[in-house]
């Protein structure tokens, strides 16, 4: 057997095209399904694993998916908004501890997220460097945005306009960073998490503005009376916040209107989470609260079923490809049929010369089968940055 290898090998070596054509194609075929499985299988457990955790989600009547994916995996897609109202009516039932989320605004297209200290704690999340958010301005970003974009405590990093075209006199807000988060290879990794007070500044709601009472310049007053002074637009406005300038910062409006995206729900035990969903569908006709679980596992199955039609797709891929490589190799050898003559005539049985096409086989399928390995070893290294790639951004 050994001499029928050794006899095989330098066959293959002297036909290196048609072996590595050969090799090629096996293990591509043996590498797709495999490689679509473990992909799958990495999506389902980092979509599922958010998921999980995440109890309950309240936010406006619509599409649960977008709001799903917004809340908890910050796609493009801005479910409509909620108030702070809600805030206060989960606040008031005793039944959860409500997180708000403001997911709607960017910083060189990692989104920015308005919350809570509270969320960190919720998903478990712990710092790099630097500490968490205390005052407005301030932002806490992941680790692949440090990375990515070379940033650290200490730096800076200003929010991004919505649209090229924006008229309403909102200004790019200058964030200061606090701290970075480990990474978790969680969709956390790729945001900046902010105060909501201050992703309400980003959207003009609140703003800054030089003392008016010791301006000097008379044409920044428009009116002067006992009580009231009204300015005129020469007054400067800020885009960053800082302590010198922290103080003028303030809110007009009610503020419990302010608009959310969603807010996360954390019951405080089963009985609390089916009275609260009970008391939403009963009071809110523009409200709905979901199980994010539920709505993963319902994208999850349309997942599977498009895996299963590729399944069938690469099926009948591998078997004409199968049919191919036969045809080659039963080419290959009417084209030896003069060596496997002289074979034969050498002395050599009909059982040798099938041990030598068998240990030809061999080696193929074995090479084959390590440039397999080695591809889903190097897959698996990536595989859940793809995964978030291809199934989460």
């Amino acid at each position: 057997m050994i001499d029928s290898l050794y006899l095989a090998w330098r066959y293959i070596c002297f036909n290196r095209i048609k072996t590595i054509t050969l090799i090629a194609c096996i293990s591509l075929i043996t590498f797709l399904p495999l490689a679509l499985k473990a992909l799958l299988s990495a999506s389902e457990h980092q979509l599922m694993s958010r998921a999980i955790t995440t109890p309950l989600l309240v936010g406006a009547k619509g599409n649960a998916l977008d709001l799903v994916m917004n809340s908890l995996y910050f796609s493009t897609e801005t479910p409509d908004f909620i108030n702070m109202k809600v805030v206060n009516k989960i606040i008031n039932s005793n039944l959860a501890q409500p997180i708000p989320l403001y997911i709607r605004f960017h910083a060189k297209e990692y989104p920015i997220i308005g919350t809570t200290i509270d969320y960190f704690e919720f998903r478990k999340r712990q710092l790099a460097s630097g500490r968490y958010f205390a005052l407005l301005g301030e932002c806490v970003i992941g680790a692949d945005v440090a990375n990515l974009l070379q940033l650290k405590k200490g730096d800076s990093l200003l929010s991004s306009p919505e649209n090229l075209f924006d008229l309403a006199g909102t200004y790019p807000l200058k964030m200061n960073i606090t701290g970075v988060l480990k990474k978790t290879n969680s969709a956390d990794d790729k945001a900046i998490f902010v105060d909501l007070k201050t992703t309400w500044v980003i959207q003009g709601l609140g703003h800054g503005h030089q003392d008016i009472r010791i301006i000097k310049d008379p044409s920044a007053i428009l009116a002067r009376s006992k009580n009231i002074l009204t300015a005129s637009e020469k007054i400067k406005q800020y885009t960053e916040i800082n302590k010198n300038n922290l103080a003028s910062f303030h809110f007009h409006g009610d503020q419990s209107i302010y608009p959310l995206t969603a807010i996360i729900a954390e019951p405080f035990d089963a009985k609390s989470a089916t009275l609260l969903r009970g008391r939403f569908l009963t009071e809110h006709e523009n409200i709905q609260i979901v199980r994010p679980k539920e709505v993963i596992d319902e994208l999850l199955g349309t997942i599977f079923k498009i895996k299963n039609f590729f399944d069938a797709i690469v099926l009948i891929v591998a078997i004409a490809m199968i049919l191919a490589i036969f045809l080659v190799f039963s080419l290959s050898l009417r084209l030896r049929q003069k060596e496997i003559n002289t074979i034969f005539h050498l002395g050599c049985s009909r059982g040798i010369i099938v041990q030598l096409i068998a240990a030809e086989i061999f080696i193929i399928g074995l090479f084959s089968g390590l440039l397999c390995l080695l591809a889903l070893f190097i897959l698996g290294h990536f595989q859940e940055q793809i995964v978030y790639k291809l199934f989460i951004s």
